[in-house]
């Protein structure tokens, strides 16, 4: 099961491709780290913890 990479935080808006750094919480909540920050790393929409999302390089999958 793979992370829904959302392309944009959901606090501002800024665009957030798959290499962008993000962070989400457990629901896969999405924002940028300049949110993240304001927010103390807390979800405003479940009160979880906002961790760095995993990059998704996008040849990840070029060999298969």
């Amino acid at each position: 099961m793979a992370l829904e990479m959302k392309p944009v935080c959901e606090r501002c808006a800024t665009a957030l491709g798959p290499d962008a750094e993000a962070f989400i919480c457990s629901y896969e909540c999405t924002f940028c780290p300049d949110c993240t920050s304001v927010m103390k790393h807390v979800c405003p929409n479940c009160g979880g913890v906002l961790v760095a999302r995993p990059p998704r390089h996008s040849d990840l999958n070029a060999d298969e």
